[in-house]
């Protein structure tokens, strides 16, 4: 299915985006002029926007939806980097040393996306400090969120699957009436972010949700306190 241009207009998205915290104090003129080329377009749910070795002209934006950010091991075999949502950024990497993209990046879900040529963005990195700052701080989480799921490879399957669901609250977790909500993704999708099989990856969910640990349906996993849920991994 061909991308199509969605109901959210560029017009209505920029103050959204301004709002999201990576933008936030930062001088409006500057953060108007870095999105004023801005695009927003929707994608279905498993659509490839980023191929490993393309050369980035873009940063995205996620106004809605989920996307994975994935690579493959030496054995050719996937690996999930990083499950991101509303209110993220991605393709920053490329934007910054003009080298080829490292990773894929594919739809999880429906997805709105925003994009912003790299030049704007570099500039408004050679204009305002704090965007540099807010950058960095980004890229040291997500590099130490992976640095723990890799110490933790060794781990038991229970620690490994709520390590995962640990990380998707930290990122994306919403705060509800009984507890931090998290999407409700196919288990293929932590497996593949915990590196362990999907049966297993099912047959934990089940004893998690049995200790009251994870509540699910449908569409969304509760988890009423996370600092039980991290309790469980050794």
């Amino acid at each position: 299915m061909e991308d199509r241009l969605n109901s959210v207009s560029p017009a209505n998205a920029i103050p959204w985006i301004i709002s999201t915290p990576f933008f936030q104090g930062l001088p409006e003129t500057a953060t108007e002029l870095a999105l004023s080329n801005l695009v927003t377009r929707s994608h279905p749910a498993n659509q490839v926007i980023l191929l490993e070795n393309d050369w980035g002209g873009s940063l995205y934006f996620i106004i809605e939806g989920w996307v994975k950010i994935r690579t493959y091991n030496l054995e050719g075999k996937e690996v999930t980097l990083n499950i991101i949502g509303k209110g993220e950024l991605f393709g920053e990497m490329a934007a910054l040393d003009e080298v080829p993209r490292s990773t894929d990046v594919i739809t999880l879900t429906n997805t709105i996306i925003a994009s912003i040529p790299s030049q704007d963005f570099v500039n408004l990195l050679h204009t305002e400090p704090m965007a540099g700052m807010r950058l960095a701080q980004l890229m040291a989480r997500r590099l130490r969120q992976v640095n723990r799921r890799l110490r933790l490879r060794e781990s038991d399957s229970q620690s490994r699957v709520a390590d995962a669901l640990i990380f998707l609250a930290e990122g994306q977790g919403k705060k509800g009436n009984t507890g931090t909500e998290i999407p409700n993704l196919p288990h293929r999708e932590l497996s593949s972010l915990s590196g362990l099989a999907r049966e297993t990856v099912t047959r934990v969910l089940t004893k998690l949700e049995k200790k009251g640990l994870i509540k699910r349906d449908q569409d969304v996993v509760c988890i009423p306190d996370v600092s039980a849920l991290e309790r469980m991994i050794v």
